[in-house]
């Protein structure tokens, strides 16, 4: 009896174990599609707290979202591309609206909360042009919402238009270390090849 105990309980941990690693895997995921890579971080939300209580009571809140590559060592920048998203919410629908504010403008709605914050990286393609297909490189994104939710300095408006918007202030914004107060999170993984996202392959961190 103790041995079929014993045997029980490590059959269970290797489960939980598994599961666990597994979804660690996928907490950033990268796809090859029409020569670019594609981000897709399903355990990594951004709409919660504070700014989705913000929504819930009709005010629009922008999202400034990076994605970064580092090659060769996890700690050199290969390149990075930035986004802001504004987002709005349909109290009686219950769905979610987002506009893309950089160049191409895309907007979309009736959608709910991980749809919204699926089609934001979506909207992200990274050209890995320069990186070798068996050269190892990591992956990182990273969610921001500007303080007081409000498009300050380098934007030059004190609004959540996407007036005055451009890629190399909104980089220039993420340089800068988070306030206590603002809300910030990432993700990362790696390392990955070219190759293998080429023939399908999926790793994670």
């Amino acid at each position: 009896m103790l041995v079929r105990t014993i045997k029980t309980w490590w059959l269970v941990a290797a489960f939980v174990s598994g599961f666990g690693l597994a979804m660690w895997a996928e907490d950033l995921a990268l796809r090859w599609h029409n020569n670019l890579l594609e981000f897709s971080a399903p355990h990594l939300h951004f709409l919660t707290g504070q700014q989705l209580e913000r929504l819930h009571h009709g005010a629009q809140v922008p999202f400034d979202i990076k994605l970064s590559l580092y090659s060769g060592t996890k700690s050199l920048l290969f390149r990075q591309i930035g986004e802001r998203f504004l987002m709005s919410y349909d109290v009686w629908g219950e769905q979610f609206s987002v506009v893309k504010t950089l160049s191409p403008r895309r907007t979309v709605a009736h959608l709910d909360a991980a749809d919204a914050e699926a089609w934001c990286l979506k909207q992200m393609p990274f050209d890995p042009s320069g990186i070798g297909d068996t050269e190892k490189f990591w992956a990182r994104v990273e969610v921001r919402v500007p303080q007081d939710g409000k498009i300050a300095n380098p934007f030059g408006r004190d609004s959540i238009s996407e007036s005055g918007i451009n890629l190399t202030g909104l980089i220039e914004l993420f340089s800068h270390p988070p306030v206590s107060t603002q809300f910030h999170t990432t993700s990362e993984s790696g390392p990955w090849t070219l190759e293998e996202l080429k023939r399908g392959g999926r790793r994670g961190s």
